[in-house]
C-alpha cells in the first residue's frame, strides 16, 4: 500500500533537513520543502532530495498573476517536484494557467506533471481571524467556496483541514486527491494548528495524503515516529481494502 505520510521538513539547516530525510525516507511517502527552507537552502535542496530519491512536495503556495505564476509551476516542475501548492483564492485564471503550464512542461520532459494543489483557508484560521481579512464568510464556507473554484478550474488536487474532508469529498468530483496538514497525535504541546485529528482519524475521514511536520521532525526518535504516524494512518484503510 502507498505510504500517505509527507513529512514537513520544517528546519532552517539543509545540513540538518537532508540528513533527516535520507533518515526517514524509506518510512515515509514524500517530504514536505516549505518557504523557510528553501529560502535558506534555495532549489539545490530540491535537487539534493530528488538524487536521493526522496519524493518532493513544494508548498511555496504561489499566488500571483497568473503568467508569474503558470513560470513558477514550469520551474518547479523542471526541478522534478512531485506536488506543488497554490492559493486558490489566486482565481481561477491564475489555476487554470498554472494546470496548464505543468502539463506542457511535463510533457517536454517526459514525466508526470506534479500534483497542483490549491490552498482553501489555512488552518492556522478560525471564523474570528478570517474575518480580520475582510472576509465575512464562516471558514466553512469560505473553504468550500474555493474548493469548488479550484476544481473547476481543473485543480486535480486540494489542501485542506481534515475536520473538512467529508463535506467537501460529498461535493467535489470523485478524483479530486487530498492533502491534510493540522495532522497531530494527542502527545504535542498546543500550537498554531487549531483544526487538526489524528493520522488515523484524518485517513478515515477520506485524506490522501497526510502533512506531518513537529511529530516527526521534532520527536526524540524521527524514524520511530514516522513509523508509527504511517502504521496509524494505514490501520484505518486496511479493512476498507479487504
Amino acid at each position: 500500500m502507498r505510504n500517505p505520510v509527507i513529512v514537513a521538513l520544517d528546519i532552517a539547516d539543509p545540513v540538518r533537513a537532508l540528513a533527516l530525510a535520507r533518515a526517514i525516507g524509506p518510512h515515509v511517502g514524500a517530504v514536505k520543502v516549505g518557504k523557510e527552507l528553501f529560502v535558506s537552502a534555495g532549489p539545490d535542496i530540491v535537487r539534493s532530495l530528488r538524487a536521493d530519491g526522496v519524493g518532493v512536495f513544494l508548498d511555496l503556495k504561489f499566488h500571483d498573476i497568473p503568467n508569474t505564476v503558470a513560470k513558477a509551476v514550469a520551474a518547479a516542475t523542471r526541478l522534478g517536484v512531485q506536488m506543488l501548492t497554490l492559493h486558490a483564492s489566486g482565481g481561477s485564471a491564475m489555476m487554470r494557467a498554472a494546470v496548464a503550464s505543468a502539463a506542457e512542461a511535463a510533457a517536454a520532459l517526459g514525466q508526470p506533471a506534479p500534483l497542483l494543489l490549491g490552498v482553501t483557508v489555512l488552518t492556522s484560521h478560525d471564523d474570528a481571524s478570517l474575518a480580520e481579512t475582510g472576509v465575512a464568510a464562516s471558514v466553512d464556507a469560505q473553504v468550500e467556496h474555493l474548493a469548488r473554484l479550484a476544481a473547476s478550474a481543473g485543480m486535480p488536487g486540494l489542501v485542506c483541514s481534515p475536520l473538512e474532508l467529508p463535506r467537501l469529498r460529498a461535493c467535489l468530483p470523485a478524483e479530486v486527491q487530498w492533502v491534510t496538514p493540522g495532522i497531530r497525535t494527542g502527545n504535542e504541546k498546543a500550537d498554531d494548528q487549531r483544526r487538526t485529528l489524528s493520522p488515523r482519524e484524518a485517513m478515515a475521514a477520506g485524506a490522501t495524503w497526510l502533512v506531518v511536520g513537529r511529530p516527526i521532525y521534532a520527536a526524540p526518535d524521527p524514524v520511530e515516529a514516522a513509523r508509527a504516524i504511517a502504521a496509524d494512518a494505514c490501520a484505518a484503510v486496511r479493512p476498507a481494502m479487504g
